[in-house]
């Protein structure tokens, strides 16, 4: 097993890393949407926080070696789900014609009052 680590998206705010590899697969743990250079959250719509949501998600992964062609699933957990399509919108933008697998969850509460997080499992293809 390897840990993943960016300094291009936030910190883990517990003890945990913000992913794992183990042969070719990588599990990424849950992002929010954190500005990883302030460590504050950003966004005052689902939309907006799902982007930088994405954009956290896409960072762990570049320091594994990979991008967002190589998500196979994700989870997405909202605070609301009357904001499934403001975030569904966003998703659709970011992976275009990639559909990786997909759970969207309500939740009742998300760190640092969050409206969206999101974690994913993408595979490492080495070339």
């Amino acid at each position: 097993m390897k840990r993943i680590t960016s300094d291009l998206a936030p910190k883990a705010i517990g003890p945990y890393s913000a992913a794992m590899q183990t042969g070719n697969l990588i599990f990424c743990s849950g992002q929010t949407p954190l500005n990883p250079s302030t460590m504050q959250i950003e966004g005052a719509t689902a939309s907006e926080q799902t982007t930088l949501v994405l954009a956290n998600l896409e960072n762990v992964l570049k320091a594994a070696g990979c991008d967002r062609t190589h998500i196979l699933k994700t989870s997405v957990f909202l605070k609301n789900f009357s904001d499934f399509e403001k975030m569904n919108k966003a998703y659709e933008i970011f992976f275009g014609d990639h559909k990786p697998a997909r759970t969207t969850v309500e939740v009742s509460r998300l760190p640092r009052e969050a409206l969206v997080e999101i974690d994913c499992i993408a595979e490492l293809v080495k070339n």
